[in-house]
C-alpha cells in the first residue's frame, strides 16, 4: 500500500507544480499591462512630438569651454548655429569666449 499512497503523492504533486506555474503566469501578465488602451490616449502630432524631444534634450543655456566653437556647440546641443547666432543676436562667432553663456531655447 505504501506504494500506491507515494504514487498518488507525485501526482498531487504535479498537478499543484502546474497549478502554481498558471497562477504565477496570470498575475504576471495582470500586471504587466499599463491600464489602458492607446486608443484612449491623445495623439500627439509629429510636430508636437519633435518639439517636446527638443525641449527635453536641449538645455536653456551652454557655457562655452575652452577649444569651443559655434559649429561644435550647435553638434553637441543639436541647436543649429543660425538658430543660436539668433537666440543671441551681441554673439560674436569668432571671439567667443570661455565662461560665456549662450541661450539655447
Amino acid at each position: 500500500m505504501p506504494s500506491r499512497n507515494t504514487a498518488i503523492a507525485r501526482l498531487l504533486a504535479v498537478i499543484a507544480l502546474g497549478a502554481a506555474a498558471v497562477s504565477v503566469i496570470v498575475v504576471v501578465g495582470s500586471t504587466a499591462g499599463d491600464g489602458g488602451s492607446k486608443a484612449d490616449a491623445p495623439r500627439k502630432s509629429a510636430a508636437q512630438k519633435k518639439q517636446a524631444k527638443k525641449n527635453r534634450k536641449t538645455p536653456k543655456v551652454y557655457e562655452v569651454k575652452e577649444g569651443d566653437n559655434l559649429s561644435m556647440i550647435a553638434d553637441r546641443t543639436g541647436v543649429s548655429v543660425d538658430e543660436i547666432e539668433e537666440l543671441n543676436p551681441d554673439l560674436d562667432p569668432q571671439a567667443l569666449t570661455i565662461g560665456q553663456k549662450l541661450k539655447l531655447r
